[in-house]
Formats: structure tokens, sequence, C-alpha cells
């Protein structure tokens, strides 16, 4: 009746043995270290990297407890961790670190920053235990708050609106006298109404975004006046927030920061908060790595090349290097930008077997591409990669037949590596709108650590009283509750570390709220049982029914609670968000540990007993026989 197979009480045991080992990384706490990543995204961080940082901190006298080489899916990441107490020595190897790989400091090629890293053992490492992932409010860090330029993307919309016209109207030979942008609107002049009537005709089918006015002229030049509908603004305006909060994932996750939020605020914001970065310049540098890419076409003409060979650079051109170093002349009109740039991926050529990039472009690149290949074949195209305002040639291939549809093969001497890595930058995309910092704020470690103590002696004296008063009311029933209790917590920190899941102060309140919901599950199993030994019932049946019978209670009031934790995890955003997820996690946790836990050592302590007379579960109140014969 009270007794569990083997089997049973063994599955409990590895499950809460698991659950210990995965709670373990949490007592560690965290330690400082030197984060070394990629400054440039033609720059890639390897072994041979690592190899510098340990000579470098060797001859600076450094020890640290830690250097790890981290291989990620989009960029490599090298720590180095330092004691808690080695802040200074922290410092130092920053600095060291800084003066070895970047010679030279205007243009860094490595970023250094410091930051903190768990200090769990290497053998919980190796089974892949770490800690939760902390908050801003807990850990530290820093907070931006940026403002998108919507005036800058409408402007960018405007000019790409005029150049789309210009193609149009050649295409259809169609001849304007002009194209001109005022504001965010668009001007086209025409020498005759008819030209002018139409172009309106062929614009009116073609561009749906567009509000044209034919204003009334008694002589040349006749115009169109065209300007975005309310809607397209809204649309442009939408883009460039979804494509900056894009582009910002994509940089900052290369980076390593663990769990950091990117969200946006308002219709024109975006909060950036990176949990344990502690450097605000160097977190400033990891926002403005933002790349925008170009197509422009290479001038190899030999006048240009000899002006090049005597020091100047010819009018119309600009002066760039590749990722070698040399110089490479390229005309300044942008043949494409990164906003034409559907997709970009690694792949091998179909006859020569060479690693290629295959880039896939929108219909308006790839109506221009189409044009510039025709009329430049056996001529180079550059595609420039520019960061911080620099500019740098990622490739330049030759233009060997016209190439339409979208698709484009770039190909040229290039290994595996290179080919992923190239295709990576291209499909990084650009920002759609600048941005500007408006807010910054630093949280300081100590501050986390303060909130965390606070929390955490909030739980704890909290799980003191209850277990204090479930021992004393309930007797030995009141321990085995407490011992769930602590079972429970357990558990929960074990699935919110395995999840790699982010604990803030919400986190923390759902954690205080689950002991309480778990004390009600256990205070409804031991009055249940109380209940059927009030009724005459035998020990081993009164705890057998008592189990059972709360267990309905239990899940009723349990999937309430959860349907209102799920209608918080759908529609709240943020902290309550966070307040969710633990409180969802908490009711199940609850659940196993209440009802299933604390039946196995029920089981064991009583369970065995075939003459059981009585139960350690408190003083059981019975009505008095004669008041009842009485009434």
């Amino acid at each position: 009746m009270n007794r569990y197979p083997l089997w049973k009480y063994i599955l409990i045991g590895i499950v809460l043995i698991i659950g210990l080992v995965y709670t373990l990384p949490n007592f560690y706490g965290e330690s400082p270290a030197v984060q070394v990543t990629s400054g440039k995204a033609t720059v890639k961080v390897t072994e041979q990297t690592l190899s510098q940082v340990e000579t470098a901190l060797a001859n600076a006298n450094l020890k640290p407890n830690g250097l790890f080489f981290e291989q990620g899916a989009q960029q490599n990441t090298i720590r180095v961790r330092f004691d808690p107490t080695q802040t200074e020595e922290q410092l130092r190897a920053r600095e060291v670190i800084e003066k070895t790989l970047n010679s030279d400091p205007k243009d860094p090629s490595h970023i250094v920053a410091l930051n903190l890293v768990p200090n769990t053992p290497q053998w919980l490492l190796s089974i892949n235990a770490l800690p939760m992932y902390l908050g801003l409010d807990l850990r530290g860090g820093v907070h931006f708050l940026l403002q998108v330029d919507m005036r800058a993307a409408l402007t960018k919309r405007a000019d790409a609106i005029a150049a789309d016209l210009r193609t149009q109207l050649r295409d259809k030979r169609i001849r304007h006298t002009g194209i001109s942008r005022i504001g965010n609107d668009v001007e086209v002049s025409f020498a005759t109404t008819e030209e002018r009537d139409r172009a309106n005709d062929l614009l009116r089918n073609t561009q749906p975004d567009l509000l044209l006015t034919l204003p009334e002229a008694s002589k040349a030049p006749y115009v169109i006046h065209a300007e975005l509908s309310q809607k397209a603004i809204q649309n442009v305006q939408n883009y460039a927030l979804k494509q900056n909060i894009s582009t910002l994932h994509n940089r900052i996750n290369e980076l390593g920061v663990a769990e950091p939020v990117i969200a946006q605020q308002g219709a024109d914001r975006i909060v950036v908060q990176l949990p344990g970065v502690q450097d605000t310049a160097k977190a400033k540098d990891i926002l403005g790595r933002t790349a925008t890419l170009e197509v422009r076409l290479v001038d190899d003409s030999p006048e240009a090349l000899a002006q090049l060979a005597q020091g100047t650079v010819p009018f119309g051109d600009e002066r760039f290097t590749d990722r070698d170093g040399r110089p490479i002349l390229v005309k300044r009109r942008v043949i494409l930008t990164g906003e034409n740039l559907n997709d970009a991926q690694p792949g091998f050529d179909s006859q020569t077997q060479e690693p290629t990039v295959n880039l896939e472009l929108d219909n308006r690149g790839a109506r221009i591409f189409q044009e510039v290949t025709r009329e430049n074949v056996g001529r180079r195209m550059a595609i420039l990669l520019f960061e911080k305002g620099k500019g740098e040639v990622v490739t330049a291939p030759v233009i060997r037949q016209e190439i339409g549809g979208g698709r484009v093969q770039i190909s040229g001497q290039m290994t595996t590596m290179e080919a992923t890595d190239t295709a990576l930058v291209l499909r990084a995309g650009s920002l759609a709108a600048p941005m500007e910092i408006v807010e910054e704020r630093l949280i300081g470690p100590s501050l986390g650590e303060a909130n965390i103590e606070a929390g955490f002696r909030s739980t704890l004296y909290g799980f003191i009283v209850i277990a204090v008063f479930m021992a004393l009311y309930y007797q030995a029933f009141g321990v085995v509750s407490a011992i769930s209790l602590i079972c429970n917590v357990m558990m929960l920190i074990a699935i919110l570390s395995m999840l790699q899941a982010t604990l803030t102060l919400p986190g923390i309140a759902a954690i205080a709220l689950t002991l309480g919901m778990a004390v009600d599950s256990n205070v409804l199993i031991n009055e249940r049982v109380r209940e059927e030994l009030r009724i005459g019932r035998q020990p081993q049946t009164a705890i057998s029914e008592g189990y059972e019978r709360a267990f309905a209670t239990i899940l009723d009031s349990n999937v309430t609670s959860l349907i209102a934790g799920l209608a918080l995890l759908i529609f709240g955003s943020g902290p309550v968000r966070g307040f969710a997820v633990v409180h969802c996690l908490g009711i199940g946790t609850s659940i196993f540990t209440s009802v299933i836990v604390s039946r196995a050592m029920i089981n064991l302590i009583y369970g065995r007993q075939k003459k059981l007379t009585s139960v350690h579960i408190g003083q059981i109140w019975r009505p008095d026989p004669a008041k009842v014969q009485a009434k």
C-alpha cells in the first residue's frame, strides 16, 4: 500500500542527484576576466591569437587561473579568468593584451573588454553544468537607450526612390530633364507634357508607395512631384527599427555577451542591456561595430594606376586596401548597398570545385546588378565593408559575364574558411538608419550582489519560518515537508541552469512564490491524512488515502495558477515574462516534490512497518462522542 518498488526509489534518487549537480555551479560565483574578440569583421580570433595572449601575460608576470578559447558558430572568443580578488591583475592584463594585439590604437583590430565569467570548476564544465545567467539587476552591467534617426531613414529611402525612378524611365525610354530630391520628396522634370504623362502612367502602375501630383505649369519644365504615402512612411520607420535591432543582435551575439537584452521601446528607440560588461567605453565600441556594405567598380585603368604609384588618387576614385593590405582604387559611385542583399552563403563552384560565396539580391538589386555586369564585363567589382567610418575591400572579383536573376557567385582563390567568413560578414547587414545613445547607465557588480543577497536572505528567512512551523505543527510529516521544499527549490534552480535562463529580481520573487505554493500542497496532504485518521482509518490506510485524495485538489489549484502564469508569459514582456517563466517551472517542481518526493520519504519511514499503530503528524482533533450523541 505504502511501498514504492525499488526502481521508483532509484529513479527519484537519480533525478534529485542530477538536480543537485546542476544546482552546484550557481554557488561558485563569478570571477573578473578579460574578453578578447574580433574588432573587425575581416579579422578572426584564432589559436595563434591565444598563443600571443598567453605569451604576453607570461612576459608581464601575470598568472590567470584560467585561459579559455571558445569556438562559436559565428565568432571565436578568448577569455582570461582571474581569481575573485585579482581585480588589479585584470586591469593590468587588459592593458598588456591591448598593446599586444592592437598595434594601432586608432584602428584596433581586436576588442579587449573587461567582463565577469562563472568560476565553475572544470569537472562541472565537462558535463555542461553551467550557472544561470543573471539579469542586469543582479549581475551588473551596462544599459543603453538608443534613438533611431527616422529622418535619415526617410532620406535614405527617398534617395533609393530617385535612383529607382531614373532606372525605370531609362528602361522605358522616357526622356526627362532631371530627377532631384527635395527633402523626402522627389521631383522629375520633363521637357514636354507628353513625356510627363507617359511617365505618370508608368509610375502610377509601378510605384504604389508614392503619391504623385502634377503641378500646373504654362511652360517647361513640366514636373511630377512624388512623395511617400503615410503607410509607406510607417513601413520605412518600422523596417528601420527592426533592421537595426537585427543588426545589433548579430553584432552583440558574436561577442559572447551572456543573454543580452535588445528590445524596442516606443516608436523609435531601442533598449540594449549587456549584463556582466564592466567597461562602458568598450560597450559603446561594441555597439559601434555595425557595418555598411557597398558594391562599387574597381578602377584598374593604366592612368589611374600610374597616379596611384605617384601617391595621388584620381578624381572620382577613392583609395582602399584589401584584406592583404594592398591598395585598390574604386569608383565613388555606389552600385549596391547591404539593403539589396537578402542572403549570403558559402558554397563551391560546380565546375572548378573552388570555394565561393553565393549572394541572393532583392528585385531592385538584381536589376541593377544585371545592368552593371552587362556593361562592365572584364572589369573588377569591389565589395567594401565600412566599419566605424573606415572601409575595407572584402573581395574584388572579375566580372566574367552578365549576371541576372539576382543570384551572384563570388570566387577567386579563397579558402573554405575565408568563404565562410566572407558570407558571415556580408550577411551581418547594415544599419537601416543611424542611431545615437540618449541614455546610458552603469550598474556596478556591488549593487547586483546586494540585490542577490537581499533576495537570498528574504527567501531563506521565509523558508526557515515555514520549516520551523511545519516541524512543530506536523512533527515528522512537517520535517518531510521541509525537506521536500528544499528539493523543490533545488530542482527549480537546476532546471533554470539547464535551460540557461536569465534570473532577475522578479525571478527571485517567483521562487519565493513557488515556496508558498509548495507549502500549500504539503498542508493539503498533511490535513488530508489527519482527516482520515480522525474518522478512524488505520495509519497505513490514512496515509494512502490522504495522498490520493489530496492530489486532485493540488492538481486543480496548480493548473489554475499555471493558466495565469502562461497568460503572463504570452502577453507580458521584460520582467513580467521573467517572473512567469520561473513561476510556470516552479509549479511543475512543486507538484513533483510535494506529491512524489515527500510520498517516497513517508513510505521509507512508515511503509515497512506492518503493525503501524500511530504516525507523527501532530495533535489530531477528534470530536467529543458525548457532544455528538447529545446533538
